[in-house]
């Protein structure tokens, strides 16, 4: 039976603990969870989805990059995607910030999605690097987009959602993980085919899910910026990675292993796309 999970550390904790066998998770955990438990309990297995972050200001306080010195900016939580995304931001700027308090030449100020926006609109927090739909949200709230994440990438793209399983079910049940991602293979070319179908189905199910649909002026800028890809973007998760060591958030990991796309790529084969990369680091 499919359960929700609230954050990526919740979703770890129940994959090493054995309540979820597979799941949609961000970079950042996915990184954490493979060096928690050593490289025995998860792989990436494809990816989903890529872009859809951020850093949305007040446009009377902060009128270019520069001005975010002194300055305080939200991120949703320490060491989590868009964190280590923007730590590295800041020291490329030459600018530097303590990773544990987030204090410094700009303050980060962890701060949970749901309580950005109202942070922002009482002025605590100055902006925010966040992803979607929060980003819009604030948009909505008098904010300005001052930096697209994926002007930063190369080709414009970076992981920002994989889908992992656990190395036991894996072993135990490779039809099963086939299966699902038969399914997700097929869905993801649905969605990118049928953009304001797919729209209209992910509101409803927020609906059914949250009791409240997104604002039409939160949902339709939010959702043209984010890509849905089968492709797990592995060379953007090692750089993530690597980001998050130089931000001394995490020890140098290694990450040899983390994926296992055999499956994807007989999937993708058999649809007649391209295979995808995992970098180097598949499961040998």
């Amino acid at each position: 039976k499919p359960q929700t999970f609230n954050a990526g550390p919740s979703e770890i904790e129940a994959l090493n603990g054995g309540s979820l066998d597979i799941g949609f998770i961000g970079p950042s955990p996915s990184i954490n969870g493979y060096v928690k438990s050593k490289g025995s309990n998860l792989r990436i297995i494809s990816g989903s989805a890529s872009g859809g972050v951020k850093l949305v200001v007040n446009p009377e306080k902060i009128k270019t990059l520069d001005d975010l010195k002194g300055k305080k900016i939200a991120t949703p939580q320490k060491g989590n995607t868009q964190d280590v995304a923007f730590l590295n931001w800041i020291s490329e700027k030459g600018w530097t910030v303590d990773p544990e308090s987030g204090k410094g030449d700009v303050s980060v100020v962890r701060t949970d999605n749901k309580v950005t926006p109202d942070a922002f609109k009482q002025g605590s927090i100055d902006g925010a690097w966040v992803p979607e739909p929060t980003a819009s949200k604030l948009v909505s709230d008098g904010g300005s987009v001052l930096l697209d994440e994926t002007a930063l990438w190369p080709d414009k793209k970076f992981v920002i959602t994989n889908i992992i399983v656990s190395q036991k079910f894996l072993k135990e049940h490779p039809d099963v993980v086939e299966a699902v991602l038969k399914g997700t293979v097929k869905t993801n070319e649905w969605i990118n085919a049928n953009p304001e179908k797919a729209k209209a189905s992910a509101n409803a199910k927020l609906a059914a899910d949250s009791g409240k649909p997104l604002d039409a002026k939160i949902l339709d800028p939010a959702w043209p910026s984010i890509q849905i890809t089968d492709d797990p973007l592995a060379s953007t998760l090692k750089t993530q990675s690597d980001w998050a060591v130089k931000a001394k958030l995490i020890e140098q990991p290694d990450l040899a292993g983390i994926y296992d796309l055999t499956l994807l790529n007989k999937v993708l084969k058999a649809a007649g796309k391209p295979e995808v990369s995992d970098a180097g680091l598949g499961a040998k």
